[in-house]
């Protein structure tokens, strides 16, 4: 130490001895400052343990029962895969644009860090390049940086180069790049190459072509300039720029780099966010009881959580089954609204009823929010009704157009909606779900969340219970009309304009033609607390009223209810509840969840009353009220299904049943206000009933899904056509016509059955 000393203070002139001293402590600080970082004084590098497990947080996926992916829930959009599912040449490619000599260094490439220093540090040459190498850019990945100002960002590319190191030590190159390519952004919030190309491409990573690998890896160096969604001219720019750089490392011969060089940039965009996308209504049911699942499941799991632990959820739904159906409901209903709007002329509520006008602005969220801001009536009426510029959604696309947000409620509650239930009857499997006609504008789902009145539809639960206390289905009714003094003389009636006075009607008459008068009474024939009792047996659970109008469907009751009731017409009188989750794997494929059907239960009623039921109901759609089944819709083969009809037209409502499924539909107004303009537009055989029509005629057409509209309901006993064997219509004797009066309504008392 002396002789150094000595030869310090030799040093000539005296200006070098002091900067050369100045010099050895600027080095002394600086290896004790990187010494510091190394030690874990600016924060703790990660230990060879945690880079041995650098798990990131994965999206969940949605599959269907045909394996497509249909949906992710997720804080970052990102799927993992393994090296075998990347080609070759997307790490050729990374390797090509990003780090040159990434097979040359141990983590850190000493040379571009001078070039850095030199080009961009002292001459300002912002377009020299990084120093940064990909080993670096995955340390950065898996441990974002988290400091503030220069010193932050110089303790971080420290503590990033440490980490470059460890993770040399315990991967091989390409183990890195695919852990690189699993976790880089690539922008619109896709993490790693599988999202990323899902989401530009509508395909998996391993079925990338070389020009679209080139123009992923493209956007690393900026995912938004580069984004090929948002800039196609710039990206395209730049994919040649790694194609040429694939060419000069030795990956591309430069005949093929050329001919890839003039393709053009073509993408197929398929964001799967949550409002858009494929079956969003039945994704967002889906996600809600993955919750639950996970909730219960929340003390025995691994904590899995559904937005960060890549769980893999597997489905009922058919994909193909449930574009036909969206299909088909944006045509339906597309004509529908119009025949609508055209009906009602300037005569529609939305434009002529000021009373459903003013209840439509003060139940607003916007009117909600301006008062609790303690605006007064009137202050809250000028702000909703001062023009702005609109953008409102129509069949047609967008609508750009000045208008207040008055104009934007009436211009949404004039729209139709609509729920549509498919399931395979035997297991309560569901294969299509269409909660709405448009998730991104109408959140509510009316099949999860919306129970409406089921009108006619409910009918045959009241001949059920008939049948089942050994009515007769060649029993008569009368079909005149009754006052029932006891009920504020309530007088149900018929639709039509026939004269039916005198006129009897068969049960199968009476359904099949959905005869109101004959419905109620029957239920008066059987007691209303029995055919309650029987719902409850079929599944059905909501509040319903112990009333006459029963009959009608004046309760309540939401489309997986009434689907489960039919489906026992299938399953030999027992309810196949709906259920849309089949498996949940984690993220090492280990099932956590199960779906398992319900314990058996014993049938809600006899053998007997089921066939005789089905054969009513198939009379329905062979000369009943379903019958343009067969002739508009030309739909041949077994169907059974019934019409619906509420109360002044406000719902419409059709279900149908083949030897496979049972399908539920249902088309009104979210607005309980609004009906439709007349019966002739707003009847279930007119506005629900094409919902399964033309879904059914279109899977009969796909060669792959023909087989669901085969099959049989079975043989008809011999002694079931013996007790449907008879008139549909008697007409009363000669002396009871003599001595009633056509003209006056009969009166008495209803008198049910407790």
């Amino acid at each position: 130490m002396q002789r150094i000393i000595t030869l310090f203070r030799r040093i000539r002139p005296v200006w070098l001895r002091w900067a050369i001293a100045g010099l050895s402590c600027i080095g002394l600080l600086s290896g004790l400052f990187v010494l510091s970082i190394y030690l874990g004084m600016w924060g703790k590098l990660p230990s060879y343990a945690e880079l041995r497990n650098t798990e990131q947080p994965r999206a969940s996926e949605v599959y269907t029962s045909d394996s497509v992916l249909i949906g992710k829930y997720y804080l970052y959009d990102r799927q993992v895969v393994s090296g075998e599912e990347i080609p070759a040449f997307v790490l050729q490619a990374l390797v090509a644009i990003e780090d040159e000599r990434y097979y040359k260094h141990s983590g850190i490439d000493y040379p571009s860090l001078f070039r850095v220093f030199f080009k961009t540090i002292l001459l300002q040459d912002a377009g020299s390049g990084g120093g940064s190498t990909l080993s670096q850019q995955l340390a950065k990945n898996l441990y974002p940086r988290s400091g503030k100002g220069r010193m932050g960002i110089v303790v971080d590319k420290l503590k990033e180069m440490f980490t470059a190191r460890r993770l040399e030590r315990l991967y091989d190159k390409d183990t890195l790049l695919v852990k690189y390519l699993n976790t880089v952004s690539f922008g619109d919030n896709s993490f790693g190459i599988e999202s990323a190309s899902r989401k530009f491409y509508s395909k998996s990573a391993s079925d990338l072509q070389i020009e679209e690998a080139a123009t992923l890896i493209g956007m690393l160096k900026a995912t938004y300039s580069y984004n090929p969604r948002v800039f196609p001219e710039r990206s395209l720019e730049r994919r040649n720029l790694v194609l040429q750089s694939m060419k000069r490392n030795g990956f591309l011969a430069e005949r093929e780099a050329d001919s890839l060089k003039q393709l053009p940039l073509e993408i197929q965009y398929n964001s799967l966010t949550h409002d858009t996308g494929p079956a969003a209504y039945f994704r967002e049911a889906v996600r809600k009881q993955s919750q639950k699942i996970l909730e219960a499941q929340k003390e025995t799991d691994k904590g899995n959580n559904l937005y960060t632990s890549g769980l893999k959820i597997y489905t009922t739904l058919d994909s193909r089954m449930q574009d036909l159906a969206e299909v088909q409901m944006r045509q339906h209903l597309k004509s529908l609204q119009a025949e609508v709007e055209r009906a009602y002329g300037r005569k529609a509520p939305w434009l002529a009823d000021k009373k459903f006008i003013n209840r439509l602005l003060r139940n607003s969220t916007a009117w909600g929010k301006l008062k609790a801001a303690g605006l007064s009536e009137g202050q809250i009426r000028d702000s909703l009704l001062q023009e702005k510029p609109l953008r409102l959604k129509s069949w047609e696309g967008y609508i750009e157009k000045k208008g207040s947000t008055l104009d934007s409620l009436l211009h949404y509650a004039k729209f139709l909606n609509t729920g549509v239930l498919a399931m395979e009857a035997k297991s309560g499997a569901v294969k299509v779900w269409v909660g709405g006609i448009d998730f991104e504008n109408y959140k509510f789902d009316h099949i999860s969340q919306s129970r409406r009145q089921t009108g006619s539809t409910f009918k045959p639960l009241v001949y059920l219970t008939a049948l089942q206390q050994g009515v007769d289905p060649c029993s008569y009714f009368s079909a005149r009309e009754v006052r029932y003094e006891n009920l504020e003389d309530w007088t149900p009636s018929n639709s039509g304009d026939s004269d039916e006075t005198y006129l009897n009607y068969s049960m199968q008459y009476a359904l099949k033609n959905s005869v109101n008068t004959v419905a109620v009474k029957i239920l008066e024939k059987t007691g209303i607390p029995p055919v309650i009792e029987l719902t409850r047996k079929l599944g059905i659970t909501a509040d319903l009223p112990e009333l006459p109008s029963l009959a009608l469907g004046t309760g309540a009751i939401g489309i997986p209810e009434l689907a489960a009731a039919y489906s026992s017409l299938l399953n030999s009188g027992k309810p196949s509840k709906p259920f849309m989750i089949r498996e949940i794997h984690d993220v090492d494929d280990q099932v956590i969840y199960q779906h398992k059907p319900e314990a058996s239960v014993e049938s809600a009623y006899s053998e007997q009353s089921r066939k005789i039921l089905l054969e009513l109901l198939k009379s329905v759609v062979d000369s009943g009220t379903a019958s343009r089944l067969r002739s508009r819709y030309g739909i041949r083969g077994e169907l059974a299904g019934k019409t619906g009809t509420t109360q002044n037209n406000k719902d419409a409502w059709f279900v149908a049943l083949s030897p496979k499924l049972v399908h539920i539909s249902w088309v009104g107004f979210d607005q309980h206000e609004i009906g439709f303009p007349n019966t002739a537009i707003g009847q279930g055989a007119n506005a629900a009933l094409p919902l399964f029509a033309n879904w059914y005629k279109a899977l009969g057409s796909h060669k792959e899904l023909a087989s669901w509209t085969g099959g049989s309901f079975g043989p008809v006993p011999e002694e079931i056509s013996k007790m449907l064997d008879c008139p549909g219509i008697k007409r009363d004797g000669f002396f009871k016509r003599l001595f009633s009066n056509p003209d006056k309504t009969k009166k008495r008392k209803f008198r049910s059955k407790s």
